[in-house]
């Protein structure tokens, strides 16, 4: 009987964007046409922690490159945040918004006043990533909360995927902001549970998966929602970080790219090898063994995915912290 897939029992497939749909202006490989496949069979929403652009602007630009997708369909760190904003503060209240047109516009929608200065003494500060932010806009930030009055923060990624590679993200402008004033934000976007509850309870999930880039807020924030997740190997983390990822950022299943979310997912086989008392983990072709400290490569097979699925089996349940895998040079090929 072959093993099931990601999808098999699935009814909403909950998607990142950045790293995992697109990077930049561009779709990832793979991504449309396996985003496309699984709506024949489940719902499919986004859900970004990206706060510079509108759902509807999401929305076109997913279009733009081949789905099937509307403003409701995507699920903002802004429309969470506003959420978080409205229990702090009275309607109607004029807030100092830090970021772009993706959350100025969910504030205003809210029913909220929009200003940028701490000259107009606002009653919170909200934060969120746009390109444009600068110095001028993080002093505002400051002066205005050194008042002492609430702030709340769309997200915290360290870092952003780009066209170009690898950019800031909304955590270090933060961070710029807690050390000038001394204190932390609420945060709306993942890896908290906010973002995941709004859209689990929108398109009416009763068993959904998460599919992200990153373990310490996409993967974390499901595994916090306790929802299914997917870590695909097409944006920030790759094999090290999935070896050395905590017990509360590991995912369900391990992709290198969206294809193999109609595959077969292999189950972890663990025996024990009877004449040295290894552990012994075998996904697909790939094996590797648990000796002491050590993991250690007996088969690297064809796929080495699955070999870093079976790496993954062994260090996850060894309780160790091992931060690679012992290759023998015989397995090692020319070329």
């Amino acid at each position: 009987m072959a093993d099931p897939s990601p999808l098999d029992g699935v009814d909403v497939v909950l998607a990142d964007l950045d790293g995992v749909v697109y990077r930049g202006d561009d779709a990832i490989p793979f991504a449309v046409d396996a985003l496309n496949r699984a709506s024949e069979q489940a719902r499919v929403g986004y859900i970004t922690n990206n706060a510079s652009r509108t759902a509807a602007s999401v929305a076109s630009h997913l279009t733009s490159l081949g789905l099937s997708a509307a403003a409701d369909d995507v699920v903002t760190s802004p429309q969470a945040a506003v959420r978080l904003l409205a229990q702090l503060v009275p309607a109607r209240s004029l807030i100092l918004v830090v970021g772009g047109e993706g959350l100025s516009s969910e504030v205003t929608k809210a029913g909220f006043s929009v200003t940028e200065s701490a000259l107009d003494s606002p009653a919170a500060v909200i934060q969120g990533f746009a390109p444009t932010v600068g110095w001028t806009q993080l002093a505002e930030a400051s002066f205005a909360l050194h008042t002492g009055i609430p702030w709340v923060a769309t997200n915290t990624d360290w870092t952003i995927p780009v066209g170009r590679g690898i950019a800031p993200g909304n955590g270090t402008l933060v961070s710029a902001v807690h050390s000038a004033v001394g204190r932390l934000p609420v945060v709306a976007g993942k890896p908290e549970v906010a973002i995941f509850e709004e859209a689990v309870a929108r398109f009416g999930a009763t068993k959904a998966l998460f599919l992200g880039d990153r373990l310490d807020t996409d993967i974390l924030g499901a595994n916090r929602a306790g929802i299914d997740s997917a870590l695909v190997l097409t944006g920030v983390d790759g094999a090290k970080q999935v070896l050395a990822a905590d017990a509360k950022s590991r995912p369900t299943f391990i992709l290198d790219d969206l294809r193999q979310l109609h595959e077969p997912y292999p189950s972890t086989i663990e025996t024990r090898d009877a004449a040295t008392g290894d552990r012994v983990f075998r996904v697909g072709a790939a094996e590797v063994a648990l000796s002491g400290n050590a993991v250690k490569v007996r088969v690297a097979g064809d796929r080495r995915i699955d070999l870093l699925r079976a790496g993954a089996a062994a260090i996850w349940g060894s309780g160790i912290a091992i931060y690679g895998l012992d290759v023998p040079s015989s397995l090692y090929t020319e070329g």
